[in-house]
């Protein structure tokens, strides 16, 4: 036990210490003189001077104004000089490392205690279980540092999902769609999955599990890029091609992005500039063109661009060298994503580097589009469920016109619509999910590229309704970067990105309803 906490005192003594020269309160069973600090608080003195505070039970009036974890920050923690006699803390906050969230809705209901689910085997328990130490021993807090700075993920947390017998495996299965051969032989996570058994529930769970780490640009920072721009090099690259790339790209010492969206063409991939003309011998293609909104693109070593070539559209892997260049480019969240503007000036490629045949980049690229949405509905809802906890904390402890904001219908109506929406999505997630684990690669590119276009449309349709409600639940701080509302704040600013990367929401919803057209009987009428 801390020397703090050794020592005990009644409430009746710690009430003694009531004026500016002696300044003791009380937060949730826990003595701290104030004294000196009084002046220096970011609020100014004032605060302490609220009737019953100098001196008294502060709990209440500190868990509506600070997070949990100031308490635990060391310039404050030192000011703890005791506990209450015959009291302990009760309130738990922070981030309990490893721990399932208590808090309704916090969690899928699946990892809820009393409900089952037919979709997720033991396996899948250990490996949400091994995922979440991970992410909250290694990723929280690093994400949580180097967010508001703009750094991107570093080499030694990438090293730690890459490779090691502990962690081995978060980094392999996220490029791993429509083919596992490459997992063949590996230890993943110690043994908790075996190669040949892991499925898209396991994808969705190491998905899911990163994304808490609470930073969207730092989260799309660890090698999301990758996650698009490496299965195309998987399923299409030649034996000799993969067998040069693939090792170092799984072992994080390179990096691999996606690069087919310009500036005169994002939804709309029939409409790139970007060429590739072969040399008069036939051996090298020149790339020429540009490519904008580049995720990892700043750091990254590959690109798998698409390109106009004289058959049509033709998918190409551009190692970085002579030729290649990339710009940062500033978006909503920070520079940790090495977003990038990416220019290819005569860049000579072997051909030996196309992705499956020449003129036939469109079915890479569509069957690609599948899982990239598939993975981008896995982090959505995984992060509206993020700000459905925050807001469910903050309407239990913060009050208003005398009562808890829960008592006022009108927060309530938000809460149920924001659970309504999660608990939704993750239904028909775990159900397309299933079907893609039924399904051959084939089957899932002709079947369900409806289902995920309309989920990932309809998801983050909500995603902007789930972020304004929050913003409205916390007031002025859901748009304060620091301090109680900095998740919120951050997901509100952010959220656009799911509605935009991977289709458009309209391109998306449109896509939905031309397949299904596609599949109406001709004899059919009312």
């Amino acid at each position: 036990m801390a020397a703090n906490e050794t020592k005990r005192f009644t409430r009746e003594e710690v009430a003694k210490h009531n004026t500016v020269d002696s300044l003791w309160v009380i937060i949730d069973s826990r003595v701290f003189d104030v004294t000196r600090f009084q002046n220096l608080h970011p609020g100014g003195a004032s605060v302490f001077t609220d009737e019953g505070i100098p001196g008294g039970d502060a709990t209440e009036a500190f868990f509506g104004l600070h997070r949990y974890e100031v308490l635990e920050r060391p310039q404050y923690a030192r000011l703890q000089i005791g506990l209450v006699q015959g009291e302990e803390p009760q309130i738990k906050g922070g981030l309990i490392p490893g721990a399932l969230s208590k808090v309704p809705y916090a969690e899928p209901t699946w990892l809820t205690e009393g409900f089952k689910s037919p979709y997720y085997k033991e396996s899948h328990r250990k490996l949400q279980r091994a995922m979440r130490e991970f992410v909250d021993a290694y990723i929280f807090p690093e994400s949580q540092e180097f967010e508001p700075q703009g750094k991107r993920p570093s080499q030694s947390v990438l090293d730690k999902m890459a490779g090691g017998t502990a962690h081995q495996g978060i980094q392999h299965p996220r490029h791993a769609y429509g083919s596992r051969k490459h997992l063949k032989g590996l230890t993943l996570m110690g043994g908790i999955v075996a190669p040949e058994e892991f499925d898209y529930f396991h994808e969705l769970v190491v998905s899911q599990e990163l994304t808490r780490c609470g930073g969207r640009g730092y989260g799309d920072g660890l090698l999301s890029g990758c996650v698009i721009g490496l299965p195309p090099v998987l399923n299409f690259g030649s034996p000799e091609l993969k067998a040069r790339v693939v090792p170092e790209i799984l072992s994080a010492k390179k990096v691999i992005c996606l690069a087919i969206s310009e500036a005169y063409a994002g939804s709309d991939v029939f409409g790139l500039h970007t060429t590739a003309t072969k040399t008069e011998d036939g051996r090298h293609w020149i790339i020429t063109g540009t490519k904008k909104w580049i995720t990892n693109g700043m750091f990254s070593d590959y690109f798998t661009v698409g390109c106009k070539t004289e058959d049509g559209f033709t998918v190409i892997l551009v190692e970085r060298g002579e030729g290649v260049s990339t710009k940062p480019i500033k978006t909503s969240y920070g520079s940790s994503a090495g977003t990038a503007f990416v220019t290819f000036d005569h860049v000579k490629v072997p051909v030996e580097n196309t992705l499956g045949e020449e003129g036939g980049g469109i079915f890479v690229m569509l069957s690609n589009f599948n899982h990239e949405r598939w993975v981008m509905c896995c982090i959505n809802v995984r992060s509206q469920r993020l700000v459905v906890e925050e807001c469910m904390k903050w309407v239990n402890q913060r009050k208003a016109f005398g009562r808890p904001l829960h008592s006022l219908a009108v927060v309530r109506a938000k809460l149920a619509l924001m659970i309504s929406r999660v608990e939704s999505y993750q239904a028909w997630l775990e159900s397309i999910t299933y079907q893609m684990c039924n399904m051959s690669y084939k089957e899932q590119a002709s079947r369900l590229a409806g289902q995920i276009a309309f989920l990932k449309s309809h998801m983050t349709r909500g995603a902007q309704l789930t972020a304004a409600d929050a913003v409205q639940i916390f007031g002025g701080r859901g748009i304060t970067q620091t301090g109680m509302g900095k998740f919120i704040e951050h997901y509100h600013r952010t959220v656009t990105f799911d509605a935009l990367l991977g289709g458009a929401e309209d391109v998306l919803a449109d896509l939905g309803v031309r397949q299904a057209m596609r599949s109406m009987p001709p004899d059919e009428r009312l």
